[in-house]
C-alpha cells in the first residue's frame, strides 16, 4: 500500500512498552498486533493495524 506507514518491530515494541520476549508470548497467544513478514525476513508491522491494535486494546479495558 502506497503512503502506509511501515514500523520496524523495535518501533512497535518501544511504543507499546514490551519486551520482545512479552510480545512474542503475546503473539503466540493470538493478541498481538498484526506483522508483516517481508521477503528478506524482516519484520514489519503497519501504523493503522498497530492503531487498530490499541483501539481493540481500549474496547477491550
Amino acid at each position: 500500500m502506497a503512503g502506509t506507514k511501515m514500523l520496524k518491530l523495535p518501533e512497535v515494541l518501544e511504543e507499546i512498552e514490551m519486551s520482545r520476549a512479552a510480545f512474542y508470548r503475546m503473539r503466540t497467544r493470538g493478541k498481538a498486533p498484526k506483522l508483516i513478514k517481508l521477503p528478506n525476513g524482516q519484520i514489519r508491522c503497519r501504523r493503522s493495524d498497530l492503531d487498530a491494535w490499541w483501539a481493540d486494546c481500549e474496547m477491550s479495558a
